[in-house]
């Protein structure tokens, strides 16, 4: 019964100092994410070759000097069709949705890509291919 309890009493610290060593190790792969990713994107027609945009983003927030600060939707060749530009960080709205109305997109462009901009460290990080609907 003691060698049981003993056993038990260990396994309980093992799990305890497994959890408090878990906690920096996932800091520390948020501070190396320099860029925000697109985790996802809504697009619907608003007019002839007009789309309206609902994107989904995850910031790196750290300070408040860096945050996501925009994303656009451009071509497969860069082509910038449409920015929204971000004038606050999100660091209690993580991750955050925000739209983008009225994007131009040239008749032949069937998928577009959206990206989103770190602050400091400019655009970057995981992009999303999004697929016009009606195209």
């Amino acid at each position: 019964m003691v060698r049981v309890m003993h056993r038990r009493v260990c396994l309980i610290a093992l799990g305890a100092a497994l959890a408090v060593v878990a906690l920096p190790l996932a800091a520390a792969d948020a501070a190396q994410q320099k860029h925000p990713d697109v985790l996802a994107a809504k697009v619907r027609p608003s007019g002839t070759d007009t789309f309206d945009f609902d994107v989904t983003v995850s910031s790196p927030y750290d300070t408040p000097q860096r945050y996501a600060d925009a994303f656009r939707v451009m071509g497969n060749d860069g082509a910038v069709f449409g920015e929204r530009v971000l004038f606050h960080d999100h660091a209690d709205e993580q991750p955050f949705t925000r739209d983008l109305h009225g994007v131009k997109i040239p008749r032949a462009v069937r998928i577009v890509v959206v990206q989103a901009r770190d602050q400091r460290f400019g655009y970057g990080g995981k992009t999303l291919e999004v697929r016009l609907p009606g195209r």
